[in-house]
């Protein structure tokens, strides 16, 4: 596929300053990207004011009563004095056409990924992540995925075999695994009597901001309904002792605003396994975005696969140990 057939290729600098020129803004023709692949996102100066952060959604990735109800949850977040970067409204509105493209704007933020060491960061957190699942109790999406389990498992597979960017020599042993996963995990879930909720769904630290003791959430882009557990785990590095440690950092916290779902932790090596295995199927759908392959060059080699396969070889033994405890 050549890069002029991609959406992207067709969105230039003047376009981004057009679109943003015809909500009222003046731009001082200052275009920044900024690091995305999913999305196309820009630093736009404006005259006199601070900057905007213009993000202009993939084309076909999403629907526009999906988008807008990703928007109202942050302003229904931002309406109770939560951290998160709602976008900007210009009458009542927050989702723009420009050509193609659905586009938003955001005001800018500044700040670093918090350090997750610190227990006083992780305790914050904690906090904040509470709030977050209180509002996102008080209704459920209509339009936004639903973390699925063992659907969700089939779907990886299937996107990732059928896009012929696995090397032939793995497929077999890829095939005799993921379905292994998949049932594994769906017994895990099955075992889980958990309650749904509106979640961040990718609260990796790329989508935190620190700054002078001021957590900032962002993006929140792949908000879906699933499990609190969802936007916890992904917080849990290092050896099981030190995963134990922050999720008691992060409990103290949480229980401040509303009970630790202390069940849900059987959940995190089976979403650990969904995120693994979604993750490469993401690359697969989306390597004709001629901004991959230069991103992400590793990913056609042979490596990149030895190592997924071992991942997943890993993920078989972790869903079989028992899980993270802790005793409130």
């Amino acid at each position: 596929m050549t890069t002029d057939s991609h959406p992207y290729s067709r969105l230039s600098q003047e376009d981004v300053m057009d679109a943003v020129e015809a909500l009222g803004l003046y731009t001082d023709a200052r275009v920044f990207p900024l690091n995305s692949y999913e999305n196309r996102v820009y630093q736009v100066g404006i005259e006199d004011d601070n900057p905007v952060i213009a993000k202009f959604y993939r084309p076909g990735r999403w629907s526009r009563e999906s988008i807008l109800e990703e928007h109202q949850f942050m302003l229904e977040l931002q309406q109770e004095d939560i951290p998160v970067v709602a976008p900007l409204t210009f009458d009542e509105r927050s989702l723009f056409d420009h050509k193609e493209f659905m586009f938003t704007l955001f005001p800018r933020r500044g700040g670093h990924a918090p350090e997750l060491s610190s227990k006083q960061d992780l305790e914050l957190l904690g906090r904040w992540l509470a709030r977050i699942h209180q509002v996102g109790g008080w209704q459920e999406f209509q339009h936004r995925p639903r973390i699925a389990g063992a659907d969700d498992i089939r779907w990886a597979a299937e996107t990732v075999l059928n896009s012929g960017m696995m090397p032939e020599d793995y497929r077999a042993v890829y095939e005799s695994l993921w379905p292994q996963l998949q049932t594994l995990v769906q017994q895990q879930f099955d075992g889980c009597d958990f309650r749904s909720i509106r979640l961040h769904g990718d609260l990796h630290t790329g989508n935190l901001l620190l700054r002078d003791e001021q957590l900032w959430l962002v993006d929140f882009d792949d908000c879906l309904q699933g499990p609190a557990m969802q936007d916890i785990w992904m917080l849990l590095s290092g050896s099981r002792e030190e995963q134990l440690e922050q999720l008691e950092a992060i409990r103290q916290g949480y229980e401040m605003f509303r009970p630790f779902p202390y069940h849900e932790l059987r959940l995190v090596e089976a979403l650990r396994t969904l995120r693994v295995m979604k993750y490469a199927a993401w690359l697969s759908q989306r390597w004709d975005d001629p901004a991959f392959p230069i991103a992400f060059p590793w990913f056609e080699g042979h490596r990149f696969w030895s190592e997924h396969l071992l991942t997943l070889r890993e993920q078989v033994a972790a869903l079989y140990e028992e899980p993270l405890a802790l005793f409130g």
